[in-house]
């Protein structure tokens, strides 16, 4: 390591495993999805008991040319034009959560902000209640202290489950089967919602079945507001260690988004993504063999100083700004639109609420112990 960075672009662990630091190296993969596939599930749900329809219409794990077909049909109804029709209900929900903090000194930004608010728009936009965001949250706090406790060496959750891969999948079944609920009854009754909207889209003929939907579903729901959620924290630490930043966009709310996307470079909500190799190959200087799982550390390629100058400088007038937060090529974020959407919001209307707003040296952030997220589980800030 020089200057907290990789040594080399690509480099094989002890493991076995083919970890990518560099920025062009991971475009190269991203670009090539025939020898590098998303398919991982051998190496992460291998002893867990899922049948096959787990993976079925699951976007983040399809290869073409089924992915293909399956982008095509979710595209036809999950747009940008419609994501960009939620703004005025996005701002409303915003309003109505920050509104339940008046007079308050201080409060956790993740317990009662950037949980929320993502996990209120993802329900209402799939038309499933937002009163149930209590369910979804208790579904993936659950996963998420599993999974958290098999990164820690020896560790255990809270419950005093065992931290292995199957304590980390066990509530999906139960969370997908409320999902097939809610399909089955728009398969009955249609209604103005993205379920309906899905069900309905057709390509060539051509329609997703229940379990596609669900999948795509559950992961908006757990994938789209975990990011959501990360990107609004990370964006307000970035902005409370870089005070002349943080007061030009209370002065300029425009610049916000521009705020967001250096946040997404700066602080990646999601820091490594995975492939498995399906041939032998070369990537960079490393032979890579058939089998091989693949790491692209997106977080390491934000800071790559081939394609970004001076990496480590928090820096929202940063253009151009071509970071990897939301994946490239096929698999580029479909809920991107989104998810920028959301933390554009959130932090203008966080800012207009709270004249003041910093974090607290007595109560500092504590951050999820997992190796490819970097998000905040608890971000105390105070308000006067």
């Amino acid at each position: 390591m020089r200057d907290g960075r990789p040594d080399k672009p690509v480099e094989t662990d002890e493991n076995g495993v083919c970890n990518v630091y560099g920025y062009q190296a991971i475009l190269d993969v991203f670009g090539d999805p025939k020898t590098y596939s998303s398919d991982v599930t051998r190496f992460f749900l291998a002893d867990t008991e899922t049948d096959d329809s787990f993976n079925e219409g699951t976007l983040l794990q399809a290869d073409p040319p089924e992915h293909t077909k399956l982008r095509k049909l979710i595209s036809r109804s999950f747009t940008a034009k419609m994501v960009a029709g939620l703004e005025p209900r996005i701002s409303a929900i915003t309003r109505e959560i920050l509104d339940a903090m008046d007079g308050k000194d201080e409060f956790d930004l993740v317990a009662e902000v950037t949980y929320p608010m993502p996990v209120i728009v993802i329900a209402e936009l799939l038309g499933v209640p937002g009163s149930d965001r209590d369910l979804f949250r208790g579904w993936v706090d659950r996963m998420t202290d599993s999974a958290t406790a098999l990164a820690s060496e020896g560790g255990g959750t809270a419950g005093g489950e065992e931290p292995d891969a199957q304590a980390a999948m066990r509530h999906v079944p139960e969370m997908l089967a409320y999902l097939h609920e809610h399909v089955a009854e728009r398969r009955r009754v249609p209604r103005e919602d993205l379920l309906s909207a899905l069900i309905a889209s057709e390509v060539d003929g051509k329609r997703l079945d229940d379990a596609a939907v669900v999948n795509f579903a559950n992961e908006l729901l757990v994938v789209g507001h975990a990011t959501t959620s990360a990107l609004l924290g990370n964006t307000v630490l970035c902005l409370d260690s870089h005070p002349e930043d943080l007061a030009r966009v209370r002065k300029r709310p425009e610049t916000a988004a521009a705020v967001v996307e250096e946040a997404l470079r700066y602080m990646s909500p999601i820091a490594a993504s995975y492939r498995v190799s399906t041939t032998d190959t070369r990537l960079g200087d490393t032979e890579v063999s058939a089998g091989t799982l693949v790491a692209l550390w997106l977080g390491a390629a934000n800071r790559d100083p081939e394609q970004f100058p001076e990496p480590n400088v928090f820096d929202p007038t940063r253009d151009p700004n071509a970071h990897l937060a939301f994946g490239r090529g096929i698999h580029f974020c479909l809920g991107a639109p989104l998810a920028r959407l959301e933390g554009r919001l959130g932090l203008n209307l966080l800012l207009e609420r709270f004249p003041e707003l910093r974090t607290d040296p007595d109560n500092p952030p504590e951050f999820w112990a997992l190796p490819h997220v970097i998000a905040t589980s608890k971000l105390p800030l105070r308000v006067g």
